[in-house]
């Protein structure tokens, strides 16, 4: 139980800390080119810039992971619902992502499968908890 928390909290830390540099830098700059992401990649997206998409990446993938995260050290009532929370937003924003720019690279499945990993260590987590 301690491994897979232990895990967990270093998945969140990841995951959290690069949405919210990324986010950050997108609500600082919106065309992206801070990043080296040019405006090109929204073109089927309903964006003409990154503002909204850095406003939603560095709250729903930056400030819950670390919410979930701090709940998760202190081991607070439900912690094993906000991993899988988070784990099920993380994997919701990567499908979202792939079929808006209509591309699917490394970055998608390295962060989609953390997703699907917190999904499981959350559930587990939960499972265990109960009895």
């Amino acid at each position: 139980m301690k491994t897979l928390r232990i895990l967990a909290c270093l998945l969140l830390l990841f995951n959290g800390t690069g949405a919210l540099f990324g986010g950050w830098s997108f609500i600082q700059d919106p065309t992206g080119s801070d990043l080296q992401i040019p405006t090109t990649y929204l073109e089927h997206s309903p964006f003409k810039d990154f503002l909204i998409p850095g406003i939603v990446l560095f709250t729903v993938n930056g400030v819950l992971s670390m919410v979930t995260l701090v709940w998760t050290l202190m081991q607070w009532k439900h912690y094993g619902w906000l991993i899988m929370l988070q784990g099920a937003m993380l994997v919701g924003w990567i499908i979202i992502q792939m079929i808006m720019l209509r591309e699917i690279n490394l970055y998608h499945f390295i962060f989609g499968s953390i997703g699907i990993i917190l999904l499981w260590i959350g559930w587990t987590l939960k499972v265990k908890n109960e009895k």
